[in-house]
């Protein structure tokens, strides 16, 4: 029996607050609050609180699927981004890059958060972006 701890960020929120998963022979079981984090100085929200419960969901996507002949089939990731690249461009050069909108996600650290609305901005063109940020 192999039992380990990691400390991370929360995937939840743009907070950062830090906690340990803990880690049972390969398999994330639960989750112990940092009480050194100055951010959220040894408390967790409900959702942080049960954050390990995503990582082994057998419902969780952990391959690109890309929807071919009405059926979603799993592809790698070079070819599910070739996909998306080129359906961004082909959208934004028929009816311009305002016919794009990008929804960001509160499981996003702010910093990836910036990058997303950098890219939806200064690389497509468009300010079509929301965040849905629930806490």
């Amino acid at each position: 029996m192999n039992y380990t701890t990691a400390l991370t960020t929360c995937t939840y929120c743009g907070c950062g607050c830090n906690f340990y998963l803990e880690v049972l022979d390969g398999k994330v079981i639960g989750t112990i609050p940092c009480k050194t984090s100055p951010t959220n100085e040894g408390k967790l929200c409900i959702k942080g609180w049960n954050v390990h419960e995503f990582v082994q969901n057998p419902k969780r996507l952990t391959k690109p699927l890309i929807r071919k002949n009405g059926q979603l089939l799993e592809a790698d990731w070079e070819e599910a981004l070739d996909f998306t690249a080129s359906k961004l461009k082909e959208i934004a050069g028929k009816d311009g890059p305002d016919s794009l909108a990008f929804l960001a996600s509160a499981k996003l650290s702010n910093e990836e958060n910036y990058i997303y609305q950098k890219f939806a901005r200064a690389g497509v063109g468009t300010n079509n972006i929301d965040h849905c940020a629930r806490l």
